[in-house]
């Protein structure tokens, strides 16, 4: 069993200096850590893979395809591969948990 503690994650992630910082990678999924700091821009593009955005803190708005929905602490956001998204209007420091199935950018090189 492997176990993560969210204040070790953290520290990875501040420590790693980048927007999303992994910490489980399988064969079949993986998932990691994504901040994005109040009034910034979400600079993602459509990934290969089927993703679920769960928003342990802050506020924005995503918009999936052409719909755009107001997210919060508590949100879980299900983007399937493939389909242009991002979060935008940023007002409270965003820390989402994502976990991609299959892993981020196993499908990638395939495509």
């Amino acid at each position: 069993m492997e176990a993560f503690d969210l204040n070790q994650i953290t520290g990875a992630h501040a420590q790693a200096g980048q927007l999303y910082h992994e910490f489980i990678r399988s064969n079949h999924l993986s998932a990691g850590l994504y901040c994005l700091s109040a009034g910034s821009t979400d600079p993602q593009q459509p990934h290969t893979e089927d993703e679920i955005y769960y928003v342990i803190k802050g506020a924005a708005t995503i918009r999936v395809g052409d719909e755009d929905r107001p997210v919060q602490e508590g949100c879980t956001i299900f983007v399937a591969k493939d389909v242009e998204h991002r979060f935008h209007t940023i007002t409270e420091d965003l820390m989402i948990l994502v976990i991609f199935a299959p892993p981020r950018r196993s499908l990638a090189a395939q495509g």
